[in-house]
């Protein structure tokens, strides 16, 4: 069986429990961002919030990359208790969703508590119906290519888009192969309820890992501060505003960290270990199946779905129909 869960790549929100969880919901403090001596935004003001952002209109807008973080970057750390904290669910996608129906059964019943934003290629696939939720989310999107500083500039642009929304307080990031195997109360309560963010942050002495510093980084980012970690994270809202505020560590990465050294699994576990550890589980939502070697994690098919999953990635759009035969048969999941 150890073999058998081995095979998967599992988001595991509840540390691998079957049952439903609750958690009460723990207080937030004013320390959940970055220093503010290095990720200060030179911003003054608040931006104010979108309404349509709020309402589930339009995320479409014509600012710069430029203009749209440095209004991120002066948003409200924090949600305010007078108003519901919502998830935002970021969909790093390189074309459509191929488990929209799967993800709509998750998100069904809960509207006003998540927000879903998508990052694809600029000749993606056509619009979803209007009924859907990824109806109208799609985010002004660059192209992306794999291992290259584009990957965090569309991480950052996501969570810059996510940060309009005043009433997000937690945001995970997903790919197009990520399913939901958790019933969404069991995820939003763990999320909301945590005060901590989940980066996974690691030394990996191996050339893999200290292999991919460069020296040119120093002083900014010295050998001994150098991590790695897995893309896929989740990130408190103070901690997404500190990402978005960073002109230190960002343009360092993106200048020195360039293929076989990928920014995308250095930036965030180095600069999280460096600046707010106190406030990571060092932990990714992602469990990534890397045994059968190579650049990517395992990718599983048809043949590979079964009961033993839990809220997993990375699978092919061939899956869905036997994963909505799951879906259908978990009533303990309430999916209606």
């Amino acid at each position: 069986m150890a073999t058998l869960l081995s095979c998967f790549s599992l988001i595991v929100f509840a540390f691998g429990s079957l049952v439903r969880l609750r958690f009460a919901k723990s207080s937030v403090t004013a320390d959940l961002c970055f220093a503010t001596h290095t990720l200060r935004s030179s911003v003054t003001g608040v931006a104010l919030a979108n309404p349509e952002y709020e309402a589930g209109g339009s995320l479409w807008h014509s600012m710069s990359d430029e203009e749209l973080l440095r209004r991120a970057s002066a948003v409200p750390r924090a949600v305010e208790s007078r108003r519901k904290a919502k998830v935002a669910f970021m969909f790093l996608t390189r074309g459509g969703i191929p488990f929209r129906v799967l993800w709509e059964r998750f998100f069904r019943g809960h509207d006003g508590l998540f927000s879903v934003y998508i990052h694809a290629s600029p000749d993606g696939e056509e619009e979803p119906p209007e009924d859907s939720v990824f109806y109208r989310r799609r985010i002004p999107s660059k192209p992306v290519e794999w291992g290259r500083p584009s990957m965090l500039d569309a991480e950052r642009r996501l969570l810059a888009n996510a940060l309009l929304d005043a009433s997000n307080e937690r945001f995970v990031l997903l790919s197009e192969s990520c399913i939901p195997l958790f019933d969404f109360p069991t995820v939003y309560d763990y999320l909301i309820g945590s005060a901590l963010s989940f980066v996974s942050s690691f030394d990996d002495p191996r050339k893999a890992g200290r292999g991919r510093y460069s020296r040119r980084m120093h002083p900014t980012v010295t050998s001994a501060e150098w991590r790695k970690g897995s893309q896929w994270f989740e990130v408190q809202r103070g901690l997404a505003v500190g990402i978005v505020s960073d002109r230190r560590y960002y343009p360092v990465f993106r200048e020195h960290c360039r293929p076989p050294c990928y920014v995308d699994e250095h930036y965030l576990p180095t600069v999280v270990a460096k600046l707010a550890p106190g406030l990571n589980a060092n932990r990714s939502v992602t469990w990534v199946d890397w045994s059968r070697g190579g650049s990517h994690p395992a990718t599983y098919k048809r043949r590979d779905v079964s009961l033993r999953l839990m809220f997993a990635r990375k699978f092919e759009a061939s899956a869905l129909g036997r994963l909505l035969l799951i879906a259908d048969a978990a009533k303990r999941w309430n999916w209606h």
